[in-house]
């Protein structure tokens, strides 16, 4: 056969894609459905950014015609008075209770929701830990104020033995020092807040400690190691990043509880050393309680409490979020 003849008979090479074709195609969207579904979700993602740019233009408006009529400091005066004139207010004593009752629900909160997720997942019969997770699911179904209400009915009432006994024994440290009186505290409300918060630390906790790949885990076991070996070596290593995400979840909740707070926490603008004397309150407490009562000067002024909120919500999910994404245990466990 003549070689010409091959030439001219041959079709012309296909062209290769050009770099929009193939970044179409990695993204699936080359079939209308797929087009209309990225439109779909990244217009939802839009949306979610502008409603937020538009949550802190109006937080930040209306907290600078607060901030501008205000006569003490805002950041470090101790005081709540919108009805003088000109109004005193102050958040160092909100800031200050948000962030001691939301490490005080976290310290107890973290450890018992990381043992139980493990005893689930790695220790529990699967008769037993099932209901268990059904259980702790119905916990996290509960309203806060049914947490609120038990906790002043029930969980207040019963902390005066445990408040004697901190005082007896480590009175000395000035943080558990108590002087008597009704335990409407901050580590009332940090054991409320952990009891509130346990449930979705737990779930997520569990879920991610089941994504351990199984080879890690009999690896491990064909070495010798024991069950804890197993679980310190392969199964936390992994869920670590897991972890921080459910205990940003948590965090997220105590920082913004409201009613459950302002059922069991007596307030008063002043900030006390131990952690045992009423006194203190939170920024969602503040707002809960007032709002109802307040003036046009007020609630701009509790506007303008609640943008510090954001900010710290937003602030406390960023390092979170910085945190993970320098594990790359997440991926897999360490070998």
């Amino acid at each position: 056969m003549d070689i010409s003849t091959q030439t001219t008979d041959a079709s012309p090479p296909t062209p290769p894609p050009t770099e929009a074709e193939r970044k179409r195609a990695a993204r699936g969207a080359t079939r209308p459905g797929d087009r209309i579904f990225l439109g779909l979700t990244r217009g939802s993602g839009i949306l979610l950014l502008v409603i937020m740019a538009a949550m802190a233009v109006f937080l930040t408006y209306r907290a600078s015609l607060a901030i501008s009529k205000d006569h003490g400091n805002f950041l470090t005066t101790f005081e709540w008075n919108t009805n003088l004139n000109p109004p005193v207010f102050g958040i160092a004593v909100l800031a200050f209770g948000t962030v001691v009752s939301s490490i005080v629900a976290m310290v107890l909160a973290v450890p018992i929701a990381v043992a139980i997720a493990l005893f689930l997942t790695h220790y529990a019969p699967r008769k037993l830990s099932g209901p268990i997770a059904y259980v702790i699911d119905l916990l996290a179904a509960v309203p806060s104020i049914v947490y609120g209400l038990w906790g002043a009915l029930i969980l207040v009432p019963h902390m005066q033995g445990l408040y004697g006994w901190l005082n007896d024994y480590f009175g000395w440290t000035g943080i558990l020092s108590w002087e008597g009186g009704a335990p409407r505290a901050m580590l009332t409300v940090g054991i409320l807040l952990a009891i509130m918060i346990l449930p979705i630390i737990t779930n997520v906790s569990r879920e991610v400690f089941r994504q351990v790949p199984q080879m890690h885990e009999e690896a491990a076991l064909a070495l010798g190691a024991t069950r804890w070996e197993v679980v310190r070596m392969a199964v936390l290593p992994f869920g670590r990043s897991g972890v921080i995400s459910a205990s940003m979840l948590g965090l997220g909740r105590a920082l913004g509880e409201t009613m459950a707070v302002a059922t069991v926490l007596s307030p008063s603008y002043d900030i006390q050393a131990s952690l045992l004397d009423p006194g203190g309150g939170t920024f969602a407490q503040n707002i809960a309680s007032k709002f109802g009562e307040a003036t046009e000067q007020g609630r701009d002024a509790l506007i303008a409490s609640g943008l510090v909120l954001f900010v710290i919500t937003l602030v406390v999910n960023g390092a979170a979020r910085a945190i993970i994404a320098r594990r790359k245990e997440y991926s897999g466990a360490n070998a």
